[in-house]
């Protein structure tokens, strides 16, 4: 009995995550009329013009390329500075690390939209407001709290006596990080890098006010725009089609390592 309420939990789960997706999916098929029409309905004639609609007339491809710029050089700065910092934190403790550390916990907590006029007027004056090199630092500041706290407990979590037997062997400090600790942290190191990709790339608030013109536009704040101009011009199959185009990418990172998520995971739980 116990068996049966667990699988149709899981089910249930897994319906309100499909079911909605593959509205969309359909949808972005259909015209106009048919969506309201046969909202569940399969499309009679695919609209393939959508995607095209979406990617050209909306601004989805170009807003496609910023976020993936924007999203892979954050991690490009955020991963290394982040596990450099961790793994100072895990294996050689200071005089104030522990303040300094919960410092960093502290900014999990700190709501983004904080910050988000500071930062405004920091960039301003930089001549970094409105660039994709200025939100590409503020992301890079906003994730790292969440990836020392990750990866400060995964080095915690691998042996000194590995360290030390790499200096016996004549490797520095920065030799044994890099060479030792630092791939058998990899684990770590993909999935950190997995979930602050997927958080940058639904990021808005902080993209809506650094951000101005249309032509440094993330996906985010297209999507948004596109749904606001329903009020005016109807396009809802674009609007669906854009929504599948940002989702796809997610979707693709996540089935490629889906296995090495999963295992990261159940481990921690067996620690």
């Amino acid at each position: 009995m116990k068996r049966l309420l667990t699988f149709l939990g899981l089910g249930l789960f897994a319906l309100t995550i499909l079911v909605p997706l593959l509205w969309v999916i359909i949808s972005s098929l259909k015209g106009n009329a048919e969506i309201f029409k046969t909202p569940w309905g399969l499309p009679t004639d695919p609209q393939w013009q959508n995607y095209t609609n979406a990617w050209t007339k909306e601004g989805i491809g170009g807003s496609l390329w910023n976020t993936t710029v924007v999203t892979l050089l954050t991690l490009l700065f955020l991963v290394p500075i982040g596990a450099m910092a961790a793994y100072i934190f895990a294996k050689y403790p200071f005089r104030g690390s522990k303040a300094l550390f919960g410092a960093f916990l502290g900014g999990m907590m700190f709501p983004n939209f904080l910050i988000v006029i500071p930062l405004y007027f920091l960039l301003q004056s930089m001549s970094l407001y409105d660039t994709l090199t200025g939100l590409t630092i503020a992301y890079v500041a906003y994730s790292l709290s969440f990836t020392i706290f990750v990866l400060t407990g995964f080095f915690r979590a691998l042996p000194n006596e590995l360290a030390e037997a790499a200096q016996l062997d004549g490797c520095g400090h920065y030799s044994t990080f890099s060479r030792i600790m630092l791939p058998l942290a990899k684990p770590g190191l993909i999935v950190v890098g997995i979930f602050n990709a997927i958080g940058l790339w639904n990021e808005y608030p902080l993209a809506k006010v650094l951000l101005n013109s249309n032509e440094k536009r993330t996906l985010p704040l297209t999507v948004v725009d596109m749904a606001t101009a329903q009020q005016y011009s109807s396009d809802w199959g674009a609007l669906f089609a854009g929504l599948v185009i940002v989702m796809l990418p997610v979707m693709a990172v996540y089935w490629i390592f889906r296995d090495r998520i999963h295992e990261t995971m159940l481990a921690g739980a067996i620690k």
